[in-house]
């Protein structure tokens, strides 16, 4: 028989993500974000590989982001609403958590395996940050797909890439309930 836990179903059942252009300082210390990036790795991993690693950036190092981001996105042609979009990602985020895919080779674990771990680090340390208060967004964009930005803005490596840039600070304003995916359209059923 299972033995549930209300609150947290509750939570789960409810939990919506802050945008990130609303959030503010404060933003979680140091010792609340190690607590949140321990609950954060509390997350599947096949074969204990831990395939992906944490890169906190806050204060001057979202300003280089933000500054960097507008060389590279100018750099790469795009129009100036997209560089303005991660620009202002980065330089108005209170602080940031670069989640870090970094598949290991395994003989076991598949890569794509190991990528779904560092998507489940994500929603994971999502989650955490709402369940502890915190107002909490996941974001990618170009800037997280472009291998040159990650390299030289994070110092990512051959073979690593962004799963998530987790924005997190003070929630100024909880946005309306969204449609949710209709369960029935999306939901097949084998009985035999």
């Amino acid at each position: 028989m299972p033995d549930p836990n209300p609150s947290v179903v509750a939570f789960l059942n409810t939990r919506r993500s802050r945008p990130a252009k609303t959030l503010t300082g404060p933003a979680p210390n140091t010792t609340e974000l190690k607590n949140l990036l321990t609950a954060a790795a509390r997350t599947p991993d096949h074969g204990k590989l831990e395939p992906w690693r944490f890169i906190v950036v806050s204060g001057d190092g979202l300003h280089r982001l933000a500054d960097k981001a507008v060389t590279r996105g100018n750099a790469l042609g795009f129009d100036a609403d997209q560089v303005e979009k991660v620009r202002a990602q980065f330089a108005n985020s209170p602080l940031m958590v670069a989640v870090v895919s970094a598949p290991v080779d395994s003989p076991k674990v598949p890569r794509i395996e190991q990528t779904y771990s560092a998507g489940a680090v994500c929603l994971a340390l999502l989650n955490i940050c709402l369940a502890s208060g915190w107002g909490a967004n996941w974001l990618s964009g170009w800037a997280s797909h472009d291998a040159e930005f990650c390299a030289a803005a994070l110092g990512l490596t051959d073979g690593e890439s962004i799963a998530g840039f987790i924005h997190i600070g003070t929630e100024t304003n909880t946005p309306p309930e969204r449609p949710r995916p209709d369960i029935d359209q999306i939901t097949s059923w084998i009985n035999s």
